[in-house]
């Protein structure tokens, strides 16, 4: 199964993840999926295991410990997005700049790539290591609603500012990228996994939308910002949407959790 290259690996394994534990897919469609265009996942420092094991048995494993549910962290510097503590699980997902937590049992997984080869030819491998976490409210991380409001918001006020910079990420090369991100939506590369909900889903495609053109603003280089204060005035405008941005994608991502609390 391809993947989006613009999805971080814990938002798959959280979505497919999620959808083993709905009985919506079978464990081996569920691995498929989080594996992607990787070669291959494991699993380091699961309990009762001395060495890796292979991502079906360990989703398997950590159900029957209690997890119920999935959530990502997406922290950054300066903004722990989704981590929940303790202080070490937290400093390893900072590294990777992503994680999974889970929810029912006090276990996450930060991934480790590696990578080998060409560009055209490159040999991924993914080990995710098992780690203990504290079980409480992640930071910072919205309800879906919030999270479709902000990210509105932050579309409208980051395309107004970027405009006047003349480096609004439109034209050409801005909408064939657009194109091909809905090419891979249409061929099933991208999207939620089975079982979530409509809003969910919606709140996801927009953040993804919203994190490409912040991509596009960031590569058009110096477009109409000459002056270096102007070039500040670009990063001042992008990184508001791009935390709104991440924001969102977390939560649309653990909405399956958040329905869970709710008792829906």
């Amino acid at each position: 199964m391809l993947s989006d290259p613009s999805e971080p690996r814990s938002g798959r394994l959280a979505a497919w993840g999620n959808a083993l534990l709905a009985g919506a897919v079978s464990p081996d469609d569920a691995a498929e999926a989080v594996v992607g265009d990787d070669a291959v996942h494991r699993v380091t420092g699961l309990p009762g295991e001395s060495g890796p094991v292979g991502l079906t048995l360990a989703l398997g494993r950590l159900r029957a410990l209690g997890v119920c549910g999935w959530r990502v962290a997406l922290p950054v510097p300066g903004h722990p997005l989704g981590l929940s503590g303790p202080p070490e699980f937290n400093r390893r997902a900072l590294e990777a700049e992503e994680a999974v937590v889970g929810y029912g049992a006090p276990y996450g997984l930060v991934p480790q790539v590696h990578e080998a080869g060409s560009p055209g030819d490159l040999h991924v491998e993914v080990v995710w290591e098992c780690l203990p976490v504290r079980e409480a409210m992640p930071a910072d991380v919205p309800s879906l609603g919030e999270a479709e409001r902000e990210l509105a918001e932050g579309l409208r006020e980051a395309t107004a500012a970027l405009s006047q910079l003349d480096v609004a990420a439109s034209g050409p090369v801005a909408e064939a990228a657009i194109d091909a991100y809905r090419a891979r939506a249409e061929a099933g590369r991208a999207g939620l996994a089975p079982g979530y909900p409509p809003r969910a889903v919606r709140v996801w495609e927009l953040a993804q939308r919203v994190g490409l053109l912040i991509s596009l603003a960031y590569e058009q280089g110096h477009g109409g910002a000459v002056s270096a204060s102007e070039m500040a005035a670009r990063g001042e405008a992008l990184r508001p949407v791009e935390r709104v941005a991440r924001r969102a994608r977390v939560a649309a991502y653990n909405s399956y959790v958040e329905e869970l609390e709710r008792g829906v």
